[in-house]
């Protein structure tokens, strides 16, 4: 398949939000050298991409007992969004995988096509280190977790301006 962009591999891989809680808008990006790609996603596909590559990653140490485990992983410091910030596309569809002959873990992107025409959908294939997953799943929590407390009652958010909880009718 030919992709709209690709990084083989990444030299960088991060997620990152804007905005106020409750009114986020969620980013992951992509460095390359001096190249950077931002891509906009909803919090639900960052939420299972932290998820998945919890997964991917407990897979491969369980199949592949020579590989490094976790206690191995490159903790990335500085894992803020680069700027200036210009989404390439919104990804409607997400896939992780993993290239055993390079030892990464391959992410593929998918936008929607401005048109009926399939080919033009842009795509994006971005790989990154295997040691590198570990600590991207942890700063993608940390973001997840940076968002509106939730009310205890209902486990819905709780607005800055106040929360109507139903539990307490």
């Amino acid at each position: 398949m030919n992709y709209t962009y690709e990084f083989d591999p990444a030299g960088h891989l991060t997620v990152g939000t804007v905005g106020k809680p409750g009114q986020r808008t969620f980013y992951i990006q992509a460095r390359k050298g001096r190249e950077i790609l931002t891509f906009t996603v909803e919090k639900e596909q960052v939420r299972a991409l932290g998820q998945a590559f919890d997964r991917l990653h407990d897979d491969i140490v369980s199949n592949n007992p020579l590989v490094s485990t976790s206690d191995d992983a490159v903790l990335i410091r500085d894992m803020g969004l680069l700027e200036p910030l210009e989404p390439v596309f919104r990804v409607v569809q997400m896939g992780l995988g993993y290239d055993a002959e390079h030892d990464t873990c391959v992410l593929i992107m998918q936008g929607m096509s401005e048109d009926e025409d399939e080919d033009d959908t842009p795509s994006a294939r971005i790989s990154i280190p295997r040691e590198q997953v570990r600590g991207l799943s942890q700063h993608i929590t940390a973001v997840l977790n940076g968002g509106r407390a939730v009310c205890g009652n209902c486990g819905r958010p709780k607005d800055p301006d106040g929360h109507f909880c139903p539990q307490m009718n």
